[in-house]
């Protein structure tokens, strides 16, 4: 069996900044594979949001020097904005800098304890260090802001690190409560669909990945579930379009590499 945790979600990459920033040169081209909560730009209400935007745009377009370059302007003109600490703390991340990048998400939430995404962003970062109990008060206060749009996204984080920890009742529970709010949000689709495997419960399983792949193109990872399911349930010739999925778009995925080498 291929281990391999599903999708973290983070919000920011394509942050609530970023919708302004194609009148400053820069492509408004949102992120596939990381959701984000894209809406109207901010007030400019800090001297650093012009150069936050454009950090969080740079970000997306892949132009990392860049994307630090304004980050680091941020932060200098105005080192008490949260969100200016935020995107420097992105970057570090994208840029492998994770005790930097720590220590910047500890100011985000220190300068604004009500910031939803700083929240949601150093949860995550706790949770990668197996910091759970401090990963989940965090998530816990973001989602306790009233205003935040996209709930979702924190709750699926919620669960994803809950489930690191051993608590998979718990886990579903967060998974459960994202749906409620956006059924169609395919990372909690899939995690429900593992999960129910997992509890032997086939026909659940079966039931997400369909709804999973009437909102998302299909993953290597959701096609291997995908055939493990159908074999469960005995359905050869769904198993068999799995499979033949499987190999002809992800050849060289762990998944395809595995499933050859136990036919």
């Amino acid at each position: 069996m291929i281990a391999r945790p599903h999708l973290l979600i983070t919000t920011l990459l394509a942050s609530v900044w970023l919708a302004g920033c194609s009148s400053q040169g820069v492509r408004d081209t949102p992120d596939s594979d990381v959701t984000g909560e894209l809406g109207s730009p901010l007030a400019v209400q800090s001297p650093a949001d012009v150069y936050i935007q454009l950090s969080g745009a740079y970000l997306q377009e892949g132009r990392l020097d860049e994307a630090l370059r304004n980050a680091k302007k941020a932060v200098l003109v105005d080192p008490s904005s949260s969100n200016a600490q935020y995107i420097y703390a992105l970057v570090q991340q994208r840029l492998g800098q994770t005790e930097s990048a720590g220590e910047a998400y500890r100011r985000a939430v220190s300068l604004d304890p009500h910031n939803p995404d700083a929240l949601n962003a150093y949860g995550l970062y706790l949770c990668s260090k197996q910091r759970y109990e401090e990963a989940d008060a965090h998530f816990r206060r973001a989602l306790a802001n009233p205003l935040y749009k996209t709930p979702w996204l924190v709750m699926h984080n919620a669960g994803y690190c809950l489930q690191q920890a051993g608590k998979t009742a718990d886990a579903e529970s967060d998974y459960r409560a994202a749906l409620q709010r956006n059924p169609r949000f395919a990372p909690s689709l899939l995690a429900m669909a593992e999960l129910s495997f997992d509890q032997g419960i086939y026909l659940s399983a079966r039931a997400y990945l369909q709804r999973y792949a009437e909102v998302a193109p299909h993953t290597a990872e959701s096609l291997w579930l995908g055939i493990r399911t159908e074999n469960q349930m005995g359905n050869r010739r769904q198993m068999a379009s799995y499979r033949q999925e499987l190999l002809s778009r992800f050849p060289d995925s762990d998944e395809a590499k595995y499933l050859q080498s136990i036919e």
